[in-house]
């Protein structure tokens, strides 16, 4: 992507009412007032709280909005200009139960309160095979741990991705940690009984793996 369309996006993002851009000194000094608010401000309903983490351009934020209308859901990513396209999309369609977070990933905590979240998924994110990027996967404990502060008690995480390699790292982590896993399934297109929301909504990236013929896997797990 030139860096004049990035720039366009950019401006765009900013005259969207469903992209919220809050500075990293706004979030760790407790000044962003969305947090703990979500429901109340953005979405105008008590309805429950969906996260996507890493959601790159938005279709699986979109996809599950659109699948349930009665959850929130509110796409995370540091690239505003990747889920521009999805911001777009959901207010074209009327989606009015989608919104959008810029932010990273470990600032999370800063930006939703404590059991503010019912669900979180984290759709193919960077495997970071490499041992001394292990501080960086989504699924690290570290991260977990984030997740735990702020989810409800009995909050459902889910873990969708391509990566074989980071599909049995969170498992093997979640078993050593003792958390439930409810479902897991190392190739959700080719086994039966697949839940609908995992197969029947696919990102630009997912049907160029399926493609080439690449396995998908899913995890649905608790973390409390």
């Amino acid at each position: 992507m030139g860096s004049k369309n990035k720039l366009k996006r950019f401006k765009e993002n900013e005259t969207f009412d469903n992209v919220f851009q809050p500075s990293r000194a706004e979030l760790i000094e407790g000044h962003f007032n969305l947090k703990g608010n979500w429901k109340q401000v953005v979405f105008k309903n008590q309805n429950p709280l969906v996260l996507e983490l890493g959601c790159g351009k938005g279709e699986y934020t979109v996809g599950l909005a659109q699948r349930y209308p009665n959850k929130n859901f509110v796409g995370i990513d540091i690239k505003g200009a990747r889920f521009w396209r999805g911001a777009k999309t959901a207010l074209e369609e009327n989606i009015n139960n989608a919104a959008f977070l810029r932010t990273q990933i470990e600032l999370i905590e800063f930006a939703f309160e404590e059991n503010e979240v019912d669900e979180i998924w984290i759709t193919f994110p960077d495997p970071q095979i490499k041992y001394k990027r292990t501080k960086h996967r989504l699924t690290n404990i570290q991260f977990l741990e984030r997740y735990k502060k702020i989810l409800k008690p009995n909050g459902l995480m889910h873990l969708k991705t391509d990566s074989e390699f980071m599909h049995g790292y969170t498992l093997g982590l979640l078993h050593g940690l003792g958390y439930e896993v409810l479902y897991a399934n190392h190739n959700v297109y080719k086994l039966e009984g697949s839940p609908e929301e995992v197969t029947q909504i696919q990102t630009f990236y997912e049907n160029q793996y399926l493609e080439k013929d690449k396995a998908i896997t899913y995890i649905r797990f608790k973390i409390n």
